[in-house]
């Protein structure tokens, strides 16, 4: 596809397109599940599936939410759902049920697809434990169950349906960068022409394998990693759930030449005890993101997974996701000090977090970034959407420098949020929970550095007078209620918080003091 051609297009149409000059180009690989799909058998089953949804009566911009790991049933109906407008809303698989009830409640969503169960959690019953109060949730689909059904031969075709490029097509919650999740709305036109930006800036071609290990769910599966590589006419090879040795086999088996992670990824796949035994020479390139790249990783990657070619990308989910990302060619040193430089058609500067005003290069300030890539804004969270977005700019909440050259460094956060191994912990959300025990008067989260995770979350708390708690108790009371993300990994118990003058609590100081109780390999989990 072309740049312009992207602009005009929808995600329905992306999978058409393909089909018509690709039809019998494998596009879908699930080595697990020994499943393998063509182009044209993809637009096929979407198409199909697309017919049925509407036929039940599903209409332009309703939700759909999809709560699952990574199956085919996944990606036809992110194209399915596309093709008559309906938005496909994204359900995190680590949500448990209170979280998974404010989503679909927040969000409005018709329908609800999800597996039985993934991971140890029975999903059905988590569903089942709060569906009294989704009265909007019409539709449950049972994957792969019902899909038979989705997916039936419809003897119809779909009346013309007025879609639009800016049209609402994808919901995922994220965060962000205060308080509790947001539904960030974003149209075919910014998933599209970002996906098409990244992988035209990474090289891929209608030529290239991509090894996705990333959770559908997340917007550098979905959208970086589904959409880009077909906005190239490339293959994908998806696993099912990241596993370091299943990842680096299909790497070897079908020749993989692109890989997308997290740095916990690829540290796990380069400490897997065969993995010498491996052949990756095919790889060549690809993406590392979700938290800073430690030098050693990246040099290893390069080394001794010979992706000579891997970038660093830098984004958020309210941005599509990508905002900046290195070069294939840039040295080791730009690869894994800075995030690259602005994505195609993406502006971005460095401001003064307090006045808003531009500051000169090589100041720290908040990064903001301008462009097609940013979000239309929170669902029904106008405020919050104004707050985010000013002037048509974003405010990332991110504090960076950028030099001479435009290369970006991350350096710290402007706001509370955590980001966990790519996952967005917002503390408050935890502190309510928190303080829903009997035994807790007062606690405050905040993040610690991690090599593995890039942050974990850590966690000050006050008991009340004569009570006891543990740690692992509190850890106990979280699980279940939280995703396992969002479970503090380190609790500490005071008698007083450090605060400002005025009485606001200082999580930077606490993370100070954190560092000097936990000084070692603790420190460095």
């Amino acid at each position: 596809m072309s740049n312009t051609a992207v602009q005009l297009s929808t995600v329905g149409n992306l999978i058409r397109d393909l089909a018509k000059k690709h039809p019998s180009r494998t596009a879908l690989v699930f080595p697990e599940l020994n499943a393998r799909y063509t182009f044209a058998e993809l637009d096929d089953l979407s198409e199909r599936v697309a017919r049925n949804l509407y036929r039940a009566g599903f209409r332009k911009g309703d939700r759909f939410a999809i709560w699952a790991n990574n199956i085919p049933e996944w990606i036809i109906l992110e194209f399915a759902t596309a093709k008559i407008g309906v938005i496909l809303l994204t359900v995190n698989t680590s949500l448990r049920r209170n979280e998974v009830q404010y989503v679909l409640a927040q969000s409005g969503a018709r329908a609800l697809a999800l597996v039985r169960s993934f991971r140890g959690v029975n999903f059905m019953e988590e569903l089942e434990a709060v569906r009294g109060s989704l009265p909007e949730l019409k539709e449950v689909f049972i994957l792969p169950d019902d899909f038979d059904v989705l997916a039936a031969p419809a003897d119809f075709e779909l009346p013309p349906i007025p879609l639009d490029p800016l049209d609402c097509i994808n919901m995922q919650y994220t965060s962000g960068t205060t308080g509790f999740p947001k539904g960030v709305m974003l149209s075919h036109n910014n998933i599209l022409r970002n996906a098409f930006n990244t992988m035209t800036n990474l090289g891929m071609t209608s030529s290239d394998v991509l090894c996705l290990k990333i959770p559908l769910f997340h917007c550098f599966g979905c959208i970086t990693g589904v959409l880009g590589a077909y906005t190239r006419g490339a293959q994908i090879v998806c696993l099912t759930e990241f596993n370091p040795g299943r990842a680096l086999e299909a790497i070897q088996n079908h020749r993989c030449t692109v890989v997308f992670g997290v740095p916990t990824m690829f540290i796990a796949e380069l400490n897997h005890p065969d993995f010498d035994k491996f052949d990756l020479s095919s790889l060549r390139t690809g993406i590392m993101g979700g938290a800073p790249c430690p030098r050693e990783v990246m040099k290893a990657v390069v080394e001794k997974m010979g992706a000579r070619h891997m970038t660093v990308g830098y984004g958020l989910t309210e941005a599509s996701p990508g905002v900046s990302q290195t070069r294939p060619d840039d040295p080791l040193d730009l690869r894994v000090g800075t995030v690259g430089i602005a994505g195609t058609d993406v502006e971005v500067k460095i401001v003064d977090p307090v006045t808003g005003d531009e500051l000169p290069r090589g100041s720290e300030g908040e990064l903001i970034t301008r462009g097609y890539h940013v979000m239309l804004g929170y669902y029904n969270m106008p405020d919050e959407t104004s707050r985010a977005v000013r002037g048509g700019w974003l405010h990332t909440g991110d504090l960076a420098t950028m030099d001479a050259r435009g290369y970006i460094r991350i350096t710290g956060r402007s706001k509370d949020v955590i980001i966990r191994g790519g996952e967005n912990v917002a503390p408050r959300e935890i502190e309510e929970l928190l303080l829903t025990h009997p035994a807790i008067r007062e606690a405050y989260v905040y993040g610690v550095p991690s090599d593995l995770f890039g942050q974990q979350v850590a966690v000050a708390v006050q008991l009340r007078d004569g009570a006891l708690l543990t740690a692992d108790a509190l850890q106990d009371f979280c699980r279940g209620k939280l995703a396992r993300f969002k479970v503090p990994e380190f609790v500490d118990f005071v008698s007083e918080f450090p605060a400002t003058a005025s009485g606001k609590v200082q999580r930077y100081k606490l993370a100070e003091t954190w560092a000097a109780l936990h000084q070692g390999p603790q420190g460095n989990q």
